[in-house]
């Protein structure tokens, strides 16, 4: 009798560096885990990779040279601005400080409370105290410093984002504090969005309201290049620092690499697999109130089996409302069936969370993974579409 449901594995490869064979290292460190800890693999067996790897592997790099030569010739002015970035000395330092490089004038305009992924520029509570309002407030740093201090650091970072951001030019970057995004075509018209969730929205508004040139993090270093890395749909969003004059991109052509790692295992193995590569899991941390999803998509590949929603039953409201009539595992066994036939009851699910299969299953990956030092690139998922009723 079965005792275990879905079980997550991180498979330890070797350290991955550029132009490897990321297809035959993720093969032969799965296979080599079975081998040595005796698991067997499985058809309906799920595969995920880490983003970081792929992009290594196919060397998607650009350099701050690289950025400030594209952005120039987006904004071929001598000044520009820089909505709602986030607070990251991984994720956007770079890009700012090849910006800065590029222009005369830079403004900075920050979203607050905080960013959009949970990342505080102030106490929120000391916010409201002091009749700030987010929805309609703006205002410049010398009022952020009257208010808040001349030190406010991030609680987990122990940064000060705001002399940070402006210390990576040269007396060239203003700041400035909004939510509304309107609030920055009062110094420039020219505008590089830089939130990733809402970027289409963003410069939506900007077009509508009097912006001239109007671009997203998304429109820079995208377009096929042989000299450089690129990423034709996302751009520089999902970009890390790996260097101090280097950036990763999100990895590109990606669904040809899931593809080939799912025809590789079936030739070698027999095994019928699905494939995903994963960034940052969708999650927010209750205490930190930081969420996660600093990608632009939690998976920017993955096979077709892994495509829609999950379909489940609640089991708790089905064994609580069980008549008390039969045997009520088999009760609850006989519901769960159901779930794949006409008589399926919606009110079942209890609106079990309707999130996507690849975004559950990267967030799963990158909790497993984590993004330090364990090694785990590859994790191998088994038994996640098996409901109860599977032996």
């Amino acid at each position: 009798m079965r005792h275990t449901g879905t079980v997550v594995r991180g498979i330890r490869t070797p350290v991955i560096k550029s132009g490897d064979d990321l297809v035959s290292i993720v093969l032969d460190s799965i296979l080599r885990a079975s081998k040595g800890e005796k698991f067997d693999l499985k058809n309906g067996d799920i595969i995920g990779i880490t983003e970081a790897v792929v992009s290594i592997s196919q060397r998607n790099y650009v350099t701050a040279d690289d950025v400030a030569m594209e952005v120039k010739k987006k904004f071929p002015t001598k000044e520009i601005a820089l909505v709602h970035p986030i607070l990251s000395r991984n994720r956007f330092s770079l890009i700012l400080k090849s910006i800065a490089k590029a222009y005369d004038k830079v403004h900075i305009l920050l979203s607050y409370p905080a960013d959009e992924v949970g990342n505080h520029l102030m106490d929120p509570d000391k916010m409201y105290d002091l009749g700030l309002n987010p929805y309609s407030d703006s205002f410049g740093e010398t009022k952020y410093r009257n208010l808040f201090g001349e030190e406010v650091k991030h609680r987990f970072t122990g940064v000060d984002y705001v002399k940070y951001y402006k210390s990576l030019g040269e007396n060239n970057i203003k700041i400035y504090f909004s939510n509304d995004p309107k609030f920055i075509l009062k110094y420039t018209k020219n505008v590089l969005a830089c939130d990733i969730h809402t970027r289409e929205r963003t410069k939506k508004i900007l077009k509508e309201n009097g912006g001239e040139i109007i671009y997203g993090l998304d429109d820079i270093c995208n377009r096929k290049n042989s000299k450089r890395g690129y990423n034709k749909e996302y751009g520089l969003l999902g970009s890390n620092k790996v260097t101090e004059e280097k950036l990763k991109l999100f990895p590109r052509d990606g669904n040809e690499f899931v593809l080939e790692v799912q025809k590789r295992f079936k030739k070698e193995t027999g095994k019928n697999v699905e494939v995903l590569i994963y960034g940052d899991g969708a999650f927010k941390d209750p205490i930190g109130g930081i969420w996660e999803l600093a990608d632009p998509v939690v998976s920017p590949a993955f096979t077709s089996g892994l495509k829609g929603r999950p379909k489940e039953v609640k089991l708790k409201y089905v064994s609580e409302n069980w008549d008390e009539t039969g045997n009520l595992d088999e009760y609850v066994k006989s519901v769960i069936k159901e779930k794949n036939t006409k008589k399926y009851q919606v009110e079942k699910s209890l609106g079990t969370t309707p999130r996507q299969i690849p975004d559950l299953l990267g967030s799963l990956c990158d909790l497993t993974t984590g993004s330090g030092d364990k090694g785990t690139p590859v994790v191998l998922i088994q038994g996640y579409f098996d409901d109860y009723t599977v032996e």
